[in-house]
């Protein structure tokens, strides 16, 4: 069965290049583009794994995490922070906050689908 994952991002290009980054590995993609559309596509849809940009209108990602990482359903989903920061200690915030990876953008469309399958593999495994 394919896997869902959530792709929460504003900007249409960054959209795009993500979707065409993951599409051809069969994966369902679901679309938000704003944090309290995520929390809504997130609790309706639940996805596999949650691709979450941190610079989002209404609420941030950081925001968005921290109150999906308080409901049971969502405490093992794999969320990573897809985000232009790259400042000294913005990675650790991510991770503070409930995310398990980070990715900075620009995005690399290689690194981008291997990194998903990690991770997806990871909580296969760990789900045994």
């Amino acid at each position: 069965m394919s896997k869902k994952i959530l792709v929460v991002e504003d900007d249409p290009k960054n959209m795009k290049v993500i979707t065409l980054a993951l599409k051809p590995h069969g994966y369902i993609l679901l679309e938000a583009t704003d944090g309290e559309e995520a929390l809504a596509v997130a609790t309706r849809d639940n996805p596999d794994l949650i691709l979450m940009d941190m610079q989002l209108p209404k609420l941030s990602g950081v925001e968005v995490t921290r109150r999906l990482r308080e409901m049971p359903a969502f405490r093992h989903t794999p969320i990573i922070a897809v985000t232009a920061y790259a400042m000294s200690g913005d990675r650790e915030k991510f991770i503070e906050a409930g995310c398990d990876a980070y990715l900075s953008k620009p995005i690399n469309t290689r690194e981008l689908p291997a990194l998903v399958a990690e991770i997806l593999s990871q909580r296969e495994k760990d789900r045994v």
